[in-house]
């Protein structure tokens, strides 16, 4: 690794040792809890892990052997393995409170970061409310790049927090490995599940399988209390507590194995975790089925057997939206459409730190196996590590636009992104698709937003002089600064509202900049939206040269046959003669719906 470049100024807050060419930074944020009579760990060292596992996700050097309980072995990275890493823990044994993550984030500015990975989330609210936002416009200012969780509340609807325009707001999504713990009921029927931990050549053939009911079903602690269990598989249903120690618990009570069973709500979307006996967790479909067999009249002796099939890749269909991604609309502006894009963040392998707590991993185990937006944000912000590195000159509106306008809509079985339901999955849930770096770096056109753009945005929202200001952290008149209106504002998708008071039609502008070949010529594909009409002009777009610039509006008009529905669909730009480049943008059309 190269030493840190001249502009660091930041420090390590700790043995100046234990930082070197990779780890150049490390602060620890104070905390208001640290004085009220509990022992927390001083300095900036990971007590817990998450934060060990998002930073070598995003940036952590090649490791040989890398697997959990031997499993998923191979060479792990970071996504950008030759980057520096600078770490500010802002989070306690207590939580984050906000104060402490804005002065983390401004501490981070000010030492010459040029990413942001912010694996936390939390409730949505206006903008001027919201320390991240505020903290990330502060970033963006700086031409820093800031990269956020979308949130782990899905599938509930506008659970999507971190919606400012300025920030690129991150889902979750699986990847073509599985860790397969296979379900066989009776003779035949074989179901697909997950578990990390499958060390159990030793078990018997079959075991009698039991289900212990919706409410005993829970399996935590006492709800196994009078039911014989005894070197039985047990079928638990997910939720209420850790899978994990729902294991623990079936082991206590004399069980031999374990099954996870999804509600509906978890779909189809299963985790691998480090079991205490032989497990397997699998879909709600799939665990339904296991019940009915279990309740079946024709069955007198329901049984089971597990095969491990250990480590599986490319498998399908993938990647599917994880279950538990928050969702939009946005609450905090629903003109613009959140989550900006997803990632991987199920079964997510990194790195794991040797003193830790409770975790699904034993102690001084080096790699852990963890799920959630918090996993999938720095694999986006790796990305924007890379693209940074590419494309100096980028803005972070530049590089958000090229993630997102060459974003995957497809699967490994060549069929639009599905969610957790086994269908597909809508731009409420994958934003603009799943990224894919290596057309990011060749995007062909990108849409620019400057710093003072969102500040009009904000004026366009009707903000108050004061409440702008107090996102700008200065001075902001709104009549010299002018307004836009946010349906304006140059964001690479696009989301309208058709209602009887705009006669169901709607104009809006956009502006592309040329980042690829400097004679080239785009022309407009329209998927329109069902029931909706699309208009663009000019429906072709002629460049001379790199970084010119060129202006087209939509026209996007309806009835109001389909009242109270969204409809979506994509409008591309199509570099003529080379079908690679294509500079697609969702285009979500709401038709009187009041948010």
């Amino acid at each position: 690794m190269p030493p840190p470049p001249a502009k660091w100024k930041g420090t390590c807050e700790f043995n100046k040792t234990q930082c070197n060419n990779k780890l150049i930074g490390a602060r620890f944020i104070a905390s208001p809890y640290q004085n009220s009579g509990y022992k927390l760990p001083m300095g900036p060292y990971d007590d817990d892990g998450h934060g060990t596992h998002t930073a070598s996700t995003a940036a952590g050097m090649f490791v040989e052997n890398a697997s959990i309980n031997s499993l998923a072995n191979g060479t792990a990275s970071g996504i950008a393995p030759y980057a520096h890493l600078a770490i500010y823990k802002v989070c306690s044994t207590f939580g984050c409170t906000i104060a402490n993550v804005l002065a983390g984030m401004d501490q981070a500015v000010e030492d010459g970061v040029d990413v942001l990975s912010l694996s936390l989330s939390g409730p949505a609210a206006s903008f001027y409310r919201d320390g991240i936002a505020i903290g990330a416009m502060a970033a963006i200012e700086k031409g820093i790049f800031v990269s956020c969780a979308g949130g782990n509340r899905g599938p509930n609807p506008q659970s999507a927090s971190n919606g400012a325009p300025w920030i690129l707001t991150v889902g979750a999504s699986t990847m073509d490995r599985q860790l397969r713990s296979t379900v066989k009921l009776g003779s035949d029927v074989q179901l697909f599940g997950e578990s990390a931990d499958q060390a159990y050549d030793s078990i018997p053939t079959e075991l009698p399988l039991i289900y212990p009911g919706p409410t005993a079903g829970i399996c935590d602690n006492g709800s196994l209390a009078g039911i014989d269990v005894t070197r039985k598989v047990v079928v638990c249903d997910y939720g209420e507590v850790e899978s994990i120690t729902k294991g623990e618990i079936v082991k206590a009570a004399g069980g031999a194995g374990i099954i996870i069973a999804n509600g509906m709500d978890e779909g189809a979307t299963i985790f691998a975790n480090s079991h205490v006996l032989p497990a397997s967790h699998i879909s709600y479909t799939d665990g339904e089925q296991v019940k009915l067999y279990i309740n079946s009249s024709d069955i007198h002796s329901p049984n089971t057997t597990f095969i491990f099939n250990y480590t599986l890749l490319s498998t399908k269909p993938a990647p599917v939206l994880a279950a538990f991604s928050s969702r939009g609309p946005n609450k905090a502006d629903v003109n613009i459409l959140k989550p900006d894009i997803i990632g991987p963040g199920v079964n997510i392998l990194a790195a794991w730190t040797t003193q830790v707590g409770s975790s699904s991993v034993s102690n001084n185990a080096y790699f852990n196996m963890i799920s959630g937006t918090s996993m999938s944000t720095p694999h986006l912000s790796g990305v924007s590590a890379l693209l940074k590195s590419l494309h100096p000159d980028w803005s972070p509106a530049m590089i958000k636009s090229a993630m997102m306008t060459t974003a995957d809509i497809m699967d490994n079985n060549c069929s639009l992104i599905t969610d957790e339901t086994t269908k597909h999955a809508d731009f409420f849930g994958v934003g603009s698709g799943h990224v894919n770096p290596a057309k990011a770096d060749n995007p062909g056109l990108v849409y620019d937003i400057k710093p003072n753009d969102y500040l009009s945005y904000l004026c366009g929202l009707n903000y108050t002089d004061d409440q702008v200001s107090t996102v700008a952290r200065r001075s902001v008149n709104c009549s010299a600064m002018g307004s836009t209106s946010p349906v304006n504002l140059n964001y690479p998708s696009i989301m309208v509202f058709l209602t009887d008071g705009n006669g169901y039609s709607i104009e809006l502008n956009r502006t592309v900049t040329n980042v690829g070949p400097p004679n080239s010529t785009y022309t407009v594909q329209i998927d329109a939206p069902i029931d909706v009409t699309v208009n663009v002009r000019p429906n072709e777009l002629i460049f001379s040269k790199v970084n010119e610039s060129e202006t087209f509006t939509v026209s996007v008009s309806s009835t109001n046959s389909s009242s109270g529905k969204y409809r979506q669909g994509y409008l591309t730009w199509v570099l003529s003669g080379c079908g690679d480049i294509m500079v697609r943008s969702p285009l979500m059309v709401a038709i009187d719906i009041q948010l």
